[in-house]
């Protein structure tokens, strides 16, 4: 059976290290109103670099961190 093509939006696999996702480690250490910050922060970024960097890849980025953001107010 073949090996499924990691979700490199959502779930990138060097993310996630001993059954931990890094975003949640984050979250843990942050606190939810710097999350909500390094959230904001990492959608501008996905945003600014878009057009000059991984296009359609950094949109959806910007667009999973603003879901996220969503999901933590």
């Amino acid at each position: 059976m073949p090996e499924s093509t990691p979700d490199m939006v959502s779930h990138p696999p060097h993310y996630n290290q001993g059954g931990v996702e890094c975003i949640d480690a984050i979250e843990a250490a942050l606190g939810k109103e710097g999350f909500k910050a390094y959230i904001r922060g990492n959608v501008m970024k996905y945003l600014w670099r878009s057009e000059h960097k991984n296009g359609t890849e950094d949109l959806a980025k910007a667009a999973w961190y603003l879901n996220r953001l969503l999901e933590t107010q």
